[in-house]
């Protein structure tokens, strides 16, 4: 069950991962795809991008790794990466942020309909559950 945590929460930030099964084998496998998933989710989510986004078709690995893309942006929030495996359907996701309570819903029906996902898994963790309230320096 998907833990909610509100924007009251007091933490660093949060750290969603996603990793979704059952995708579209073209949309896995499309490079574009990938860039607009890295490019568009920062702005949709109010994020300021610090870098332009990256892509990179990482080849087969060995019988666990068949290949895929790679896709990384980095915001002044922290970062947004993902990882498609085409041949086996699957994608695995990183969103960090900075900030607390980040819409969890609505970032996973993003990627399930950018890659046509079956099935998702979601973790959400707190970061820095000690972080000062203010600077210690």
């Amino acid at each position: 069950m998907e833990e909610k945590i509100s924007a009251e929460t007091v933490h660093f930030g949060e750290h969603l991962t996603i990793d979704g099964y059952g995708g579209d084998l073209a949309k896995l496998g499309d490079k574009k795809n990938v860039f607009d998933v890295v490019n568009e989710l920062p702005d949709l989510l109010k994020m300021k991008k610090l870098s332009t986004p990256a892509v990179f078709f990482a080849p087969e690995n060995g019988e666990k790794d068949p290949g895929g893309w790679r896709g990384f942006v980095v915001v002044a929030e922290s970062h947004i990466a993902l990882h498609t495996f085409p041949a086996r359907g699957f994608v695995s996701a990183d969103i960090y942020t900075c900030r607390n309570g980040l819409q969890v819903d609505f970032v996973v029906d993003y990627f399930k309909e950018k890659f046509k996902l079956q099935d998702v898994e979601i973790n959400l963790l707190r970061r820095g559950t000690k972080y000062p309230v203010k600077n210690i320096y």
